[in-house]
């Protein structure tokens, strides 16, 4: 039998024995077999199987190890998408379903076997609500069509959903993609040395590290601690979004760039926004305002964070480039999309531009609200203004043992810099007097 847990729902001062469910766990592993009851002695072989078997409130733990997907193990095959592993099975409120790398266990899906002919491949498509994904790590996943095409690591589509520690690489897809599920938490995941060689010449123009371009209704898609690095084209990427998307405490870096550094796509560190160039684009009558934070872009082939031709401002506080191509890009449409033009509606606050031959271009500084940038008032930065420039490595870095972002001193301010408490309140927390400009509080 599984292991028993007993889950409260309510968090009420008084408890009677309806305020209580029974919960179950289930293991998965790679020697596991589905006819097997999936204890933790006889696992199951497959995630697909242990969907079946999952409750609301269960909790299905995936042991460490190869899971080497075959074609055979596609669940459905729709119109030109191959669902490998398809998560219908919805959690509830309080009571999510679960599906955990165990303890500090390593479960590694690799998909370089599963090639469907004239099929995107979407190794997990996730439609279900209330679920909570941790731990896993996602290689190898193809590309088999030469038109213009994409494959997804992890897609979701359901709501209320928190993808956690997922780790996406080596592969030819993007690394997590988002158009219709909403209110969902994309935490401290990684997409790294993810690129196409097979569709539209080979350039990898469609693989991204992160993609967010949510349909109407689909709201409050936050990213926080996420970090993506040679991905073929941008790392933070919501073009085409009907609502508005958040990315707080993300770094991304040398993307456009193969690991070794071979010129691929587009290279931007965070693009946030806009629909194409078309004069008559598919774009929602409000356009949305996007929110980038505490965020760090370093060393991206194209701009660090670029606005991407939007219809509107979006909002840019305390973050830091360096050494990208250009730093900020502010370049908008104009709301007829007839043609473009200097960015407008724009708020920057406490952010640093360093390094490289361009601070910010393409902004019209009369229709925007600049304070406490290092590209708009008299503060010259310097290299003494931070702690460690040389090692980007760091950025790369193994993470904590909670998944956070790794400590690091690159970029960090030093403690005589003059960009400490320099800074204008935007809301977020402090540990001075004033905030300090940057992605980086010190403290």
């Amino acid at each position: 039998m599984t292991t028993a847990r007993w889950l409260p729902l309510s968090l009420g001062l008084l408890l009677t024995t309806s305020s209580w469910t029974f919960a179950a766990d289930y293991f998965v592993a790679p020697d596991g077999l589905d006819s097997n009851p999936g204890t933790k002695e006889a696992p199951f072989a497959s995630i697909q199987h242990a969907e079946t078997a999952a409750e609301p409130g269960d909790t299905v733990y995936l042991r460490g190890g190869t899971y080497r997907m075959q074609e055979a193990d596609i669940a459905r095959k729709r119109r030109i998408w191959a669902y490998v592993i398809h998560l219908r099975k919805s959690g509830k409120e309080g009571q999510p379903i679960r599906y955990f790398a165990y303890e500090n266990e390593r479960p590694v899906f690799d998909f370089s076997d599963v090639k469907p002919e004239g099929h995107r491949v979407h190794a997990f498509q996730v439609e279900g609500s209330w679920l909570h994904l941790r731990g896993i790590e996602v290689v190898g996943v193809q590309v088999t069509m030469t038109g213009h095409t994409q494959s997804i690591c992890f897609a979701n589509e359901g709501h209320h959903n928190v993808l956690e520690r997922l780790s996406m690489h080596d592969g030819h897809a993007i690394g997590i993609y988002v158009v219709r599920g909403s209110d969902s938490l994309y935490l401290n995941c990684d997409a790294y040395n993810n690129h196409d060689p097979v569709s539209q010449g080979g350039r990898g123009g469609n693989v991204d590290g992160f993609g967010c371009h949510p349909r109407p209704g689909a709201k409050n898609n936050v990213f926080r601690g996420c970090r993506a690095w040679f991905n073929a084209d941008d790392g933070f990427d919501c073009i085409s979004a009907d609502e508005a998307v958040r990315f707080e405490n993300c770094w991304a870096f040398w993307n456009g760039y193969s690991s070794k550094f071979e010129a691929r796509a587009d290279g931007n560190g965070f693009k946030a926004g806009g629909y194409g160039v078309s004069p008559n684009p598919r774009a929602p009558r409000d356009i949305p305002r996007h929110v980038i934070q505490n965020c760090v872009s370093v060393g991206n082939k194209n701009s660090g964070f670029y606005a991407n031709h939007h219809p509107g401002g979006c909002d840019w506080l305390n973050n830091t480039a360096y050494r990208n191509g250009a730093n900020f890009n502010m370049l908008n449409r104009s709301t007829d999309f007839q043609k473009d033009v200097p960015g407008f509606g724009h708020v920057l606050k406490n952010n640093v531009a360093y390094g490289g031959r361009r601070a910010i271009v393409n902004i019209d500084e009369q229709e925007c609200t600049l304070e406490a940038n290092t590209f708009d008032n008299e503060i010259e930065v310097t290299k003494e203004d931070f702690v460690e420039l040389k090692d980007n490595q760091q950025l790369s870095a193994a993470r904590q043992a909670d998944g956070s972002l790794p400590q690091m001193t690159f970029l960090k301010l030093s403690p005589n810099s003059k960009l400490i408490d320099a800074g204008v309140d935007v809301g977020l927390p402090l540990e001075g007097k004033a905030p300090d400009i940057g992605a980086f509080e010190t403290k």
